[in-house]
């Protein structure tokens, strides 16, 4: 996956103000999405998935950054899941309401209608970007 950032060596963004040495307050949220598309599965509704995402920055406010691809690793490891994808948020509070946006449902049916498991072949994760790691 080449855009997608290797979970082991995902490096903190630095949340500090230009010329500041204090951390801002506010910690970014990052949530990560693994997707297990069967093999039957076209590129071009791979593709349109992936469109959708990339539209949702310009829709839903609080949306950093969103990248995404499929698994590249010679390690071996996915489990089955082909795709990932990982939306940056200002805060967990902009993640909140991108769950419960509009423009967030209609992306998320596309993906559930390609999997053939349905939700049982996406895993979802979030965690807040801080300053320190937190156990």
């Amino acid at each position: 996956m080449a855009d997608v950032v290797d979970l082991w060596t995902l490096r903190r963004d630095d949340k500090r103000d230009a010329g500041s040495a204090e951390p801002t307050s506010m910690s970014q949220c990052k949530h990560i999405v693994l997707l297990k598309f069967p093999p039957q599965t076209t590129r071009e509704a791979i593709a349109a998935i992936f469109e959708a995402l990339d539209d949702l920055q310009e829709k839903i406010p609080g949306i950093i950054d969103i990248c995404a691809g499929p698994y590249e690793s010679p390690e071996g490891l996915h489990k089955g899941f082909t795709h990932a994808f990982i939306v940056t948020f200002t805060d967990v509070e902009s993640r909140d309401a991108y769950l419960e946006h509009p423009a967030h449902e209609p992306v998320k049916q596309m993906i559930v209608k390609e999997l053939a498991g349905g939700l049982a072949d996406v895993i979802a994760f979030d965690f807040k970007v801080d300053d320190r790691f937190r156990y």
